[in-house]
This record gives C-alpha cells, structure tokens and sequence, in this order.
C-alpha cells in the first residue's frame, strides 16, 4: 500500500513539473505610459491639472486631466470621445488628443457621462473644434443644450452654467448600440449622480488580447441642502436600477470620470488597468453609499 501511494504520488509530482522546453507565458509589460501618468499625478487631483496621455488597454486612451477622465478610442475610421472636462480642461483634452496623433477632424462623435460642468462644460467648444455630434442620455440632453442644470438634480442650484452646445446632440436610450467610426458602443443607463448619467461599454483589442471595458459613471448619492433621496421614489428606484446594470455588465477593465473613484492612479502606477477594482466590486460600493445615506435621511425627519 505505501508503495502504491509513493508511485501515485510521484505520478502527480511529475505532472506537475513544467514539460522540458515549454516556455511559461510572461506577464504583460507594464505601460509605461501609465507609470507616467501616475507618477505625474501623484497627489494631485486637480480637475484641470494638466496630465499625459495614456493608453489604457489597445485603441482605447486616456486624455484628460489628472483629476477628470476624458476617454479616445480610436480605430482606423476615425475616433470617439467621452467627456471633455470642464471648459479649461477640454484644452488640455484637445492637447492630448493631438499629442497622440489624432487629428481633432477624425473625432466623429463626442459622448457623455453625467451632466455636470467638470465633465462636460467643454463639449461647446470641442464640438466647435470637431464638428462632431454630441451623445449622451435621453435626461441629460436638455442640459446639454441649454447649459442650465435640470431641476431634477440632486445638486440642482449648484454650478454654474456651462456653454451650451449649439450643435448637434441626440439623446441615447438605455441598452442602445451605437457604431461610429468603426467602433461599437453599448449604453447603460446608470441615473442617481444626475436624471441622465449615463455609463459605456466596448471591445478593446491589443493583439489577441480583447477586453470589455466599461467607463461607469460616478454614481455618489451627493445632493444640495434639504434634499432628500428617500422623497423622490421613482428617482430612487431608478437608481437602483443602474446599479443592479452596472452589477452584472461584463467588465474586464474599470474607469471612472473620476480616477480615483475605481484605484485608476494605484492601477496605472502598475502599468496595468487590467485587474483591481470591477463593475461589481464598483456598484456595491455605490450601493452602500445610497444605503447609508438613505439610513442618515431616515434618522432626521
């Protein structure tokens, strides 16, 4: 008997050996242009604090600011934008756009997040820039049009005003798929942050190295003074809505308009996007966040 376990065991062993002359397959070389960027950034978040470009994964780049996401992803007919950072940070957006290589002509449609001005104040301009049309969610179209914050708003009465968008901007509905410029984006509808949040997703290839990666929106149960998210159900239940989307999408790599709500900068001083924080991990978060702050609604009546 103890023999037989000796042969099984060393049965196993030797299977566990790698063959002779099999190559093990290395780990991705950290992006050095991440590392860059992280290094740049490094305790500075400023929204308009100029920052390097970097690429996140294959086609899809990051060019906006150390403290606000501005997101290219290109392909060979042209090129998409999400946000735009607030009105001076879309300068260092179109500067970073250019420094890649990318012409502002081959950007042929400029999408949005949420409809707030640190994301999106710069649209009027860039769109002046691009002549390219404007996406972003069904609620957040009037925003975008007016440059005035819809009174729905958690934080309504709190920022200013942005230029408005003169252009043209179209509203996208939840689950819709859009293909521009060769590139297929999915939309997912995440409201609670503002009535038109609205979160992407895609297909980036390095190689034979595809990735689903989804730019989800901010999501914070943030508000003005007296107002209430408990008072509002079917804003409530919308947001909760978006979360359970955001929970289960597919998700190989996170970004968020602000890096450090998903551990970009820890990420990108990796060399790698890959890993970390997930859509799940990210909507849970959220999902205690408007639990707690339901919790301190309900202690104050």
């Amino acid at each position: 008997m103890e023999r037989a376990l000796s042969v099984r065991f060393l049965a196993a062993a030797l299977l566990a050996l790698p063959l002779l002359g099999a190559k093990e397959t290395p780990p991705p070389a950290p992006e050095k242009s991440q590392v860059a960027w992280a290094e740049h950034c490094q305790g500075n978040d400023g929204w308009d604090t100029p920052g390097p470009p970097f690429r996140i994964h294959g086609n899809t780049w990051y060019v906006g600011t150390c403290g606000i996401a501005a997101i290219l992803i290109t392909c060979t007919d042209g090129a998409v934008l999400i946000d735009s950072g607030t009105a001076k940070g879309s300068e260092i957006v179109e500067a970073n756009i250019r420094s890649i290589g990318v012409k502002l002509g081959d950007v042929k449609a400029i999408l949005g997040s949420h409809e707030h001005f640190d994301h999106v104040a710069g649209f009027a301009r860039l769109q002046g820039l691009t002549g390219a049309p404007v996406l972003v969610g069904t609620e957040a179209a009037g925003v975008i049009r007016t440059g005035k914050d819809d009174p729905r708003d958690p934080q309504f009465g709190l920022h200013p005003p942005m230029a408005p968008v003169s252009g043209s901007v179209r509203g996208v509905k939840d689950g819709e798929s859009l293909t521009i410029a060769g590139i297929t984006l999915t939309a997912l509808a995440t409201p609670g942050h503002t009535p038109g949040a609205m979160s992407w997703s895609w297909r980036s290839c390095a190689g034979k190295d595809c990735r689903t990666i989804v730019y989800a929106d901010s999501l914070n149960p943030i508000s003005g003074d007296g107002y209430r998210f408990s008072d509002h159900a079917d804003y409530l239940a919308a947001f909760r809505a978006g979360l359970a989307r955001l929970r289960v999408a597919p998700c190989d790599i996170l970004i968020t308009p602000h890096p450090g709500g998903s551990d970009m900068p820890a990420r990108a001083g990796g060399g790698s996007m890959v890993g970390g924080m997930n859509c799940a991990q990210y909507a849970e978060a959220k999902s205690m966040a408007l639990g707690d702050r339901l919790a301190r609604e309900a202690a104050v009546k």
